[in-house]
């Protein structure tokens, strides 16, 4: 069925959508990069475009008319749609061009994807693969925006519109600097590694979502930190050259290990295996590039 001529543009529902989300015009105008008197001009716009008002304004702020909260269903329906068409579009243009848009976290990035990557782009010399590297909760932000076809992360994912396989499996270990106290005990507790400030990633981290998770399941509260940073190999290089522990990804830190520039600390009680996983959005096929990779991981 053909639309009216007078159908409100997908850019002014995605401003109304915003209005209702921020709960005034000028937050949404500031999300959408615009003045707020234009914003409020447009969303005037689609009020006489629909033949409805949509908005209660007052000094404190906007908020949706009973006719205005129905109409915002049915937006993000819309908008939801628009969504969905756009990134299967950006994902059928990349097939075509044998292009892969891979978005890991980033012991993934650092550790394993170099490998597989070098193997598959050996095999397939026709196809291209662009990566961006960010923790786990980025990566999924970033599939559902269309920004990426296939992702990789450390942590489990409880998200209806995500599909995934496990690509690997990792253990996280303590590690110290040579000189540090602990390497002079057989073994510590999980009370004392829960009570020492450590180097850890940043919120969003796979890593650090599983050390919180098993410390809080023992009893222990949240882990304290000393220092955040924004990557593994950050994390790494701290504790070579500090004085405070961190809980890390063995890949990161096997030649470490190895080279005696760390040493791992065993903790009674801490046993974190995980599984590392590839996720894509269940709406959207597979590119060609994503399913001939996850394939030649054995997934």
């Amino acid at each position: 069925m053909p639309l009216s001529p007078s159908f409100p543009e997908l850019a002014a529902l995605d401003l109304y959508a915003s209005v209702v989300e921020h709960g005034s015009l000028g937050a949404a105008a500031r999300a959408h990069g615009i003045a707020q008197p234009s914003a409020s001009s447009r969303i005037k716009n689609l009020e006489r475009q629909l033949g409805v008002q949509l908005l209660e304004r007052s000094p404190t702020g906007s908020k949706p008319t009973p006719v205005g909260i129905v109409v915002a269903g049915w937006a993000d329906a819309i908008l939801r749609a628009a969504g969905e068409l756009e990134a299967g579009l950006t994902a059928l243009k990349a097939e075509e061009q044998g292009r892969l848009r891979i978005a890991a976290s980033y012991t993934i990035a650092e550790y394993l994807l170099p490998n597989w990557l070098g193997r598959f782009l050996t095999d397939h010399p026709e196809d291209t693969v662009s990566l961006d590297v960010e923790n786990s909760t980025a990566v999924l932000r970033g599939l559902e925006a269309g920004e990426a076809d296939l992702g990789f992360i450390e942590s489990p994912i409880d998200v209806p519109e995500m599909d995934e396989t496990v690509v690997a499996t990792d253990r996280l270990v303590t590690v110290v600097s040579p000189t540090h106290g602990w390497t002079r005990t057989p073994k510590i507790t999980l009370a004392e590694l829960a009570a020492t400030p450590l180097v850890m990633r940043e919120e969003g981290s796979g890593t650090r979502d599983a050390l919180v998770e098993a410390i809080r399941d023992a009893g222990h509260g949240e882990p304290t930190s000393v220092l955040e940073l924004g990557s593994t190999s950050a994390v790494r290089s701290a504790v070579i050259t500090g004085n405070a522990p961190t809980v890390i990804s063995r890949l990161a830190v096997a030649d470490d290990l190895a080279a005696g520039r760390l040493v791992e600390v065993e903790v009674a009680g801490l046993e974190i295996e995980r599984d590392l996983r590839a996720v894509w959005l269940r709406s959207h096929p597979l590119p060609r590039p994503a399913a001939d990779l996850l394939r030649s991981l054995g997934a």
